[in-house]
């Protein structure tokens, strides 16, 4: 942990400059669009209705099967010495099913919702 401590300490300090630099660029470029007369909100998108409980609901579910099935992989004699491996690669492809599985409900329900839309 120790190695790591010079690299955590400019990884923060460089993210909070990018972080106060970004807002203050932001904040003159809102200032400048009100003296103009132009309304901020209209540059902005609008959110579509969001599903990340889905997202997280169902990456969560697969982590949960990954460390069931590593479990179970971990106790059989080929996994014997090697129950690391066996753990993080579960937990890898199930955490991505997941993730792929989500990918291709969202796009289904934004087509439904693009569908309706447009009757």
């Amino acid at each position: 942990m120790l190695e790591l401590t010079p690299v955590l300490v400019l990884a923060i300090i460089f993210g909070s400059i990018l972080g106060i630099v970004y807002l203050s660029i932001r904040r003159k470029e809102r200032m400048a669009m009100m003296e103009k007369g132009i309304d901020p909100s209209t540059f902005v998108a609008p959110k579509k209705a969001s599903s990340a409980a889905l997202k997280y609901g169902i990456l969560l579910i697969s982590i949960a099967l990954g460390i069931f099935v590593g479990k179970w992989i971990a106790s059989t004699e080929m996994f014997m010495y090697e129950e690391e491996a066996a753990y993080f690669s579960m937990i890898f492809l199930f955490g991505g099913v997941g993730l792929v599985i989500y990918h291709f409900m969202a796009k289904k329900m934004s087509a439904e919702e693009d569908n309706s839309l447009t009757k």
